[in-house]
């Protein structure tokens, strides 16, 4: 007893230096998420890709996570070969699949055999579209693998002390790339085109890799300290567990939320910042600045509101009220029109889905662990960050087709050069409405399974 009292676990200097070390390297991995999506009409411009190849843009990040099941591979391997191993391969993946997509953007690779073979074929796709899509499918593995991974070593570090606070933290943190990236990618653009902006996402994410090397050595001591040498013969994960997770009621409500809520957030980031420019008639770079302010709901409630989590509970309940937030907020984007629309009116909506974005991660991920067993901790949240993913897929996609399919000819007009021409993007925030309403209604499904299974999903997380 007296070993465990003095690990590294028990000092909370140590437990907040291991947050802020995993926390930089998600920071720089959500900035490098949306480091283009400021510059949907840019590209159109400049590469040719219509709006349908910028959504499969998005989607391609999930698109190896989903049908090669790397997703559920990487939580098997977080169980099987733990923490440590993990995150570095996450963070390699990541930084070669950053490259590639750097390297499909440039001069350089327009003027290659590679690039030229890769227009023989789908020559509706232009040949940088597919090395990028294939750069940022790789980017997906890591990053995905990265996510389930640092949700697990926080529950390492933090159970039955502030877990919910920690989660809520370093989400809040990621949240910070996202603010970040609409407010310098387009300062970067400025000087060398998007690529320009890949690059420097580049170069962040290098510099998250020794934030997650330097935290492996930490983690190290500790396991020392406890005499810890990996998971016990008893608690190993077994393949059979995987029966288990997709069986449990609950991690099937929760997955369920999870891929109906961010399929309403992630994709919207995607196309945001030129529906702003669209209904303001502002320049991207000022449209882009606007919707920076989007995370900024999330990065101030959700430590606030994880440390009430971690005091009082109410995680179920909580989720709903996300749930409500996100509708209204997509509603409103699709009926107040254009001349209605003011940058106060827009500024609002947006902190109020940043506020939904912190209700509902802050909520869900903390209630994992009360619903699964830890020994398969990792492959659960593999399992529904794979669920998530296929959302993260489609949607994107789904959003690209209905924006051509609702603005006839525009797409042609914008490739052709013509000034004032924009998408109009009412239906489009229809259908992220209807997620929305799905999710509210599920979050009931979850309240009620809660009831029944007696999870606790609304009993505080800190034990006393």
């Amino acid at each position: 007893m007296e070993q465990v009292k003095s690990s590294l676990r028990d000092s909370k200097a140590a437990r907040w230096i291991v947050l802020l070390l995993i926390s930089i390297t998600m920071f720089f991995a959500y900035f490098f998420v949306d480091v283009v999506a400021p510059f949907q009409v840019e590209i159109e411009k400049l590469y040719g890709w219509s709006p349908e190849v910028f959504g499969m843009l998005g989607g391609s990040e999930f698109f190896m996570n989903v049908f090669l099941f790397f997703l559920i591979l990487s939580g098997i391997i977080l169980d099987k070969m733990g923490i440590r191993f993990t995150l570095i391969t996450a963070g390699l993946t990541m930084v070669v699949g950053a490259f590639i997509k750097f390297y499909a953007l440039t001069t350089g690779f327009a003027a290659t055999g590679l690039s030229a073979w890769l227009n023989s074929f789908i020559p509706a796709v232009p040949s940088s579209a597919k090395l990028a899509f294939f750069g940022f499918s790789i980017f997906g593995i890591g990053v995905e693998m990265a996510g389930i991974t640092v949700s697990k070593t926080i529950v390492k570090w933090f159970k039955g002390k502030e877990m919910a606070l920690a989660m809520g933290l370093e989400m809040a943190i990621a949240r910070l790339g996202v603010f970040t990236v609409f407010r310098l990618s387009p300062i970067f653009a400025e000087n060398g085109g998007p690529s320009n902006s890949v690059f420097m996402g580049l170069t962040f994410l290098c510099i998250g890799f020794l934030t997650f090397f330097i935290y492996t050595f930490i983690d190290k001591i500790h396991d020392k300290q406890t005499g810890d040498s990996g998971v016990s013969p008893e608690d190993e994960f077994r393949i059979s567990d995987i029966g288990k997770i997709f069986s449990n009621p609950g991690f099937l409500a929760i997955a369920g939320l999870c891929v109906l809520f961010y399929s309403a957030i992630f994709p919207f980031q995607k196309f945001a910042t030129d529906m702003l420019a669209s209904k303001l008639d502002i320049p991207i770079k000022d449209a882009a600045a606007y919707f920076s302010y989007f995370p900024i709901g999330a990065m101030i409630l959700t430590p606030f509101i994880g440390y009430f989590l971690d005091v009082k509970g109410y995680g179920a309940t909580m989720m709903i009220f996300g749930a409500i937030l996100l509708t209204i907020s997509h509603f409103l984007f699709a009926i107040i029109p254009d001349e209605s629309f003011t940058v106060v009116t827009a500024i609002a909506i947006i902190v109020i889905l940043g506020t939904a974005f912190s209700l509902v991660p802050a909520s869900m991920w903390p209630s994992i662990p009360k619903i699964v067993e830890e020994r398969y901790l990792g492959s659960a949240y593999g399992a529904i960050f794979w669920i998530q993913n296929i959302g993260l897929l489609a949607v994107p996609i789904l959003i690209g087709w209905t924006l051509t399919a609702s603005n006839p000819g525009v797409s042609e007009q914008i490739q052709a050069g013509v000034e004032g021409v924009k998408y109009n993007y009412r239906i489009t925030e229809f259908v992220f409405t209807a997620f929305g309403v799905l999710a509210f209604i599920l979050s009931f499904v979850l309240k009620a399974v809660d009831r029944k299974k007696g999870y606790g999903l609304d009993l505080p997380n800190r034990k006393k």
